[in-house]
C-alpha cells in the first residue's frame, strides 16, 4: 500500500464515528507506515475491511455538506386573485 492509499483510505474512514480499538488501530497504522514505508499484508488486509464494513454505513460525523434532512424549500403555487368584473 502507498502513502496515497493510506491516506485515502483514512480520510474515508474520518466520516464515521470508530470504536476505541479502531481507532487505536489506526493510530497505530500510521505511525507503522510513518516508520517502515510499509505495512505488513494483515495490516492492509485489516484496514481495507474496516474501510468497506464502514462504508455500507451512514456517516455519523459532520461534515462539510449540507445534512442529509435539510432539503431545498418547498415550491408553492402563486395564489390565484378572485376579482369581480363589472
Amino acid at each position: 500500500m502507498n502513502k496515497a492509499r493510506l491516506e485515502w483510505v483514512m480520510s474515508g474512514l474520518n466520516h464515521y464515528t470508530l470504536t476505541t480499538g479502531e481507532d487505536l488501530f489506526l493510530q497505530t497504522v500510521s505511525e507503522d507506515f510513518d516508520k517502515n514505508q510499509a505495512l505488513t499484508v494483515r495490516q492492509e488486509e485489516r484496514l481495507e475491511n474496516l474501510y468497506k464494513e464502514k462504508s455500507k454505513l451512514t456517516p455519523n460525523k459532520k461534515s462539510n455538506q449540507l445534512p442529509i434532512s435539510e432539503s431545498p424549500p418547498k415550491k408553492t403555487r402563486p395564489r390565484m386573485s378572485y376579482r369581480k368584473v363589472f
